[in-house]
């Protein structure tokens, strides 16, 4: 079952919220096409309580003293869909210039309508930066994100996250402490970090993907090392292997071991650490040889795609082509026909000149979406069962009304800070992206096998 079967429309009238597959299908007694009915709830009810919330991450563990949300005002509550998207539209007429939306394309449909740009977690950070004008960000993503956003934006701007719930379990896989750790782990193999050897290659370069918190951004910073996207990865770790001998890529391993292996470096010399085990698992040996030593973390949403969905993809929908997200796991990469970003998925349907049957590896948000404004194409979410990102969906249009009626009244809330001995470093390593270009002509594609 696809993400467009599951909507039970013709093509040409698909749905775009997945919100309403997911009343429909726990209402109809279709409970088992959902990773979890609580889906059915509004997040609300589980901002009293510990973990991600229902979702792709609601097994995951959330770190001690992760952000929670406090109450939201009942009449947000109590609000029916229609009165909440009033109430959003008048507020934004009220505050005009005054703010600005910004909607990942993993958002629910009845949010992403709201917002002024939509796009990924980078775009959408630049998005922030070039309107230096608004008094608030409204930022309708993960904190992350909204971190990121705090950082490109001026000092005098509030980035407001709608749920301060809304983490990313992926990027809450590599802290702070755990980081500092494994580098003086590594120090202890390789020795000073900072000294470079007879061809000025230093022994490692820290490589955060843009899902991590700010102060591994920090951290990155600090020691010579740099941010990645999903678009530009291998412009990036090729930025670092110009400067180092290995690379140290957090928080995603997919990520990290799609590209370095299209890059030819060859699995062996790519060991796995894991924070909680002695040298992360590895013996020094192992690390010696190690070219990019990828953190053990994941992204829960892109792990649900596997091999048996593309086969049946493929059984189900002769010529179908399959596209997949690079957080995916190597095996899915490689028997999928692309994979990309988020933008990249987009733009690859947007230039189908002909009717296409595409197989999608990504949040089924963006795949529902997709499959409404292009009709003219069969588009479906490879994972059968619908489990949007559990930190994506804890933002709702009733924290986005409170949170736009809040700056009417003159009341800032939920606002996010990145503090300034953390900021700086940050923002060193964002500026290094930015400043690392690829060849002319290039367009990046973490890994395919056809």
């Amino acid at each position: 079952m696809s993400a467009v079967n599951i909507a039970l429309r013709p093509r040409d009238e698909i749905d775009p919220s997945v919100d309403h597959v997911i009343q429909s299908l726990v209402s109809g007694g279709s409970a088992d096409a959902t990773c979890t009915t609580d889906l059915a709830a509004g997040p609300w009810t589980f901002d009293v309580s510990e973990g991600y919330g229902p979702g792709a991450s609601m097994g995951d563990v959330i770190p001690t003293g992760s952000p929670r949300q406090g109450s939201l005002p009942q009449e947000y509550r109590d609000a029916d869909p229609a009165d909440l998207d009033d109430r959003i539209r008048a507020a934004k007429q009220m505050l005009g210039d005054r703010v600005v939306v910004l909607g990942h394309f993993y958002q629910r449909e009845e949010v992403v309508r709201h917002a002024d740009y939509v796009g990924d977690s980078f775009q959408l950070a630049t998005a922030a930066k070039a309107h230096p004008d608004a008094e608030a960000i409204v930022f309708c993503g993960v904190h992350f994100m909204a971190e990121t956003a705090d950082l490109l934006s001026g000092a005098d701007q509030a980035v407001i996250l709608p749920n301060l719930a809304a983490g990313c379990s992926m990027a809450d896989m590599a802290d702070i402490d755990q980081v500092e750790e494994c580098w003086e782990q590594l120090a202890e193999i390789y020795g000073d970090m900072d000294a470079a050897d007879a061809d000025g290659l230093v022994p490692v370069i820290p490589v955060t993907y843009m899902n991590s918190s700010a102060a591994i951004k920090g951290f990155v910073g600090r020691h010579g090392g740099i941010v990645c996207t999903s678009s530009n990865a291998r412009t990036v770790l090729e930025w670092a292997f110009e400067r180092g001998r290995r690379v140290l890529f957090f928080p995603d391993q997919h990520l990290g071991r799609n590209t370095a292996k299209a890059m030819g470096v060859p699995l062996a010399q790519m060991p796995m650490w894991n924070p909680n085990r002695p040298l992360g698992g590895s013996n020094a040996d192992e690390l010696a040889d190690a070219r990019v030593i990828l953190w053990h973390g994941f992204c829960s949403v892109h792990r649900r795609f596997s091999v048996a969905q593309i086969d049946k993809a493929r059984a189900e929908h002769p010529g179908v082509r399959v596209i997949v997200h690079p957080e995916c796991p190597m095996d899915v990469v490689d028997a999928a026909d692309e994979a990309g970003s988020t933008d990249y998925i987009r733009k690859a349907i947007e230039a189908a000149t002909e009717p296409t049957t595409f197989a999608i590896g990504t949040e089924v948000n963006l795949v529902q979406r997709l499959a409404a404004q292009h009709p003219q194409h069969e588009i479906f979410c490879l994972d059968p069962v619908v489990c949007p990102c559990s930190t994506m969906y804890r933002i709702h249009p009733g924290y986005l009304a409170w949170t736009l009626e809040s700056l009417v009244a003159g009341e800032v809330v939920n606002r996010i800070t990145v503090p300034g001995d953390v900021a700086d470093p940050a923002r060193i390593a964002l500026e290094r992206m930015l400043a690392a270009k690829p060849p002319a002509g290039r367009v990046e594609t973490p890994g395919s096998a056809r």
